[in-house]
């Protein structure tokens, strides 16, 4: 599918298995998603601009690149999205993070925003959302339309798990933001859940029910 990329490493396949195994402990969950999503950073940050500047090496002063950490954005859809947000600290550690609390109405399915939190200046930024699944796609629509009304500078949606269905209900509502996912599974199930999945990621990183 245009505009979507599944991150292929066998390091982030590996964990993602682990990840899928029904009777791993939250304890044990939470690890390996910080894990994966740190390794899901550095593929999602290849392109990442870089400059020029000067340092001095014990033999000699040189231009070098570095990238600018505070122009990104790390925006978390709570609360399952928190859960991808250390393992990308890790790797670029000058972020900003901002947050959109959505919830699924269990009726319609359709997503209901009860918080919107940004960092100021986001026309300068660029802005990496986090959600551990694509699965009607609905949640990850609201959260992008309503992030794009902060004009941040680019917009990238990074998820484990895809579902065939929320991928073209994002692809439609947001054809120009590019999706990273581990892995594109077969489908949903009638309650919206992503088959064969791993779950509910909140529930597994929480321990909730």
């Amino acid at each position: 599918m245009p505009g979507v990329q599944v991150l292929s490493h066998p390091l982030i396949q590996h964990k993602l298995t682990l990840l899928r195994e029904k009777d791993r402990s939250s304890s044990s969950f939470r690890r390996l998603l910080q894990e994966i999503s740190l390794l899901m950073a550095y593929e999602v940050t290849r392109d990442m601009p870089t400059q020029l500047v000067e340092i001095e090496t014990p033999l000699e002063r040189m231009q070098s690149p570095v990238i600018d950490g505070k122009k990104t954005v790390f925006v978390v859809i709570m609360r399952a999205g928190a859960g991808l947000l250390d393992g990308m600290l890790d790797v670029v550690p000058g972020a900003r993070v901002g947050h959109v609390g959505l919830y699924r109405n269990p009726d319609t399915l359709e997503a209901v925003e009860y918080y919107f939190k940004m960092p100021a200046g986001m026309p300068e930024r660029d802005a990496i959302v986090l959600d551990p699944m694509l699965a009607t796609g609905h949640s990850a629509v609201a959260a992008v339309t309503r992030l794009k009304a902060t004009n941040p500078r680019s917009i990238r949606f990074v998820c484990l798990l895809a579902a065939p269905e929320g991928l073209r209900t994002f692809r439609e509502a947001h054809p120009d933001v590019p999706v990273y996912t581990a892995a594109i599974d077969r489908q949903l199930n009638d309650h919206g859940y992503i088959l064969p999945g791993l779950g509910d990621a909140g529930d597994r990183i929480y321990g909730t029910k």
